[in-house]
């Protein structure tokens, strides 16, 4: 009891320090010196004219760059502003989601046109007939699209979020699945959430 103590051994030092400390950043803080040699060059003031237009260009190209990326991937936060939010992902959503006649317009307009050239009776009428019927199953599928979209929207974010949404619907269920922009997230018959 009042005897010499028993030695305990010391914890074995660490160098790595997001050991030490498990909230760090991950890497070591700047030095002063380095610190304000970034913050400098951040706000480097053009000299001249020539050099105020290459800062535009190539801010320009990293902002489109940027939102190229986020065409491919989704990302909210480059989109443009037609395309941000959360609506608009949910609307885009389902739109991919349904197989839609906007998908195979362009090939059946081709197939149309190309019979227009034959110069036969059934072809004539063929052509004239199937342009009436893509053009009218064109105008059910565009109602069945904007009404499954708005009550889409109405049952996740409530009414007041169904206004303005109606073209945006059409002309992405219009576009062939390939050329759309933002790419699909969602693939045919998926269910969204």
């Amino acid at each position: 009891m009042f005897g010499r103590g028993k030695t305990q051994e010391a914890p074995p030092a660490t160098t790595d320090p997001m050991q030490t400390k498990p909230g760090g950043k991950g890497r070591p803080t700047p030095s002063r010196k380095e610190a304000e040699a970034a913050r400098k060059q951040r706000l480097a003031v053009p000299r001249n004219r020539k050099e105020a237009s290459l800062q535009r260009r190539e801010k320009m190209r990293e902002a489109r760059a940027r939102q190229r990326q986020a065409l491919e991937t989704g990302d909210d936060r480059y989109l443009p502003a037609r395309d941000q939010g959360p609506v608009k992902r949910l609307v885009r959503d389902y739109v991919d989601s349904h197989r839609t006649i906007g998908e195979f317009m362009l090939p059946i307009f081709f197939l149309i046109f190309i019979t227009v050239y034959i110069n036969t009776e059934w072809a004539a009428r063929f052509s004239s007939s199937a342009f009436l019927t893509v053009i009218l199953l064109m105008i059910v599928d565009s109602v069945r699209m904007s009404r499954g979209s708005k009550a889409a929207v109405r049952e996740k974010f409530g009414d007041d979020e169904t206004k303005g949404i109606t073209m945006y619907t059409l002309l992405r269920a219009w576009q062939m699945r390939r050329l759309r922009l933002p790419k699909p997230q969602v693939k045919a018959g998926d269910r969204i959430r």
